[in-house]
């Protein structure tokens, strides 16, 4: 099984920023757990501040892997071309995000791509993504 997690932007400051909202881990460290967590499982890692980079990864990956975690950042609440590139693909994606988007400013809680994805994981910190895995690899069972 092959899972893409893609990262959007000010994601690559994991472990930097605003750590009391997105904890002291960067993603690099957590991404080495993920793969001792599930050994089995091809995991592999894109990270980008740039809209076009993460539709392209999305559109190179949308039809031969298994399953895509997306953490669009910012751009789930303003991109319309990437709502459009989920829609375009035959992989599933599941939407997450660290902070529980709810629990935060208003125009957080508006997502353009929850309607094209899967699912959505949302609050749970980095653990979502190992919740998001658990997801794409009951549904492939």
């Amino acid at each position: 099984m092959k899972i893409q997690i893609i990262n959007g932007p000010n994601l690559n400051l994991l472990g930097k920023r605003e750590p009391e909202t997105y904890g002291k881990e960067s993603f690099e460290t957590y991404f080495e757990k993920l793969k001792q967590q599930f050994p089995n499982i091809q995991l592999h890692y894109f990270q980008s501040n740039i809209e076009g980079e993460l539709i392209n990864q999305l559109h190179e990956v949308g039809f031969t892997f298994d399953g895509i975690i997306l953490n669009a950042g910012a751009y789930t609440h303003t991109s319309i071309a990437i709502h459009d590139a989920i829609a375009a693909i035959k992989t599933p994606v599941v939407e997450v995000h660290l902070s529980n988007v709810y629990a935060r400013e208003e125009f957080r809680h508006k997502s353009l791509i929850t309607s094209k994805c899967t699912g959505l994981i949302t609050g749970f910190g980095m653990e979502g993504y190992a919740m998001a895995i658990g997801h794409l690899l009951n549904k492939k069972l």
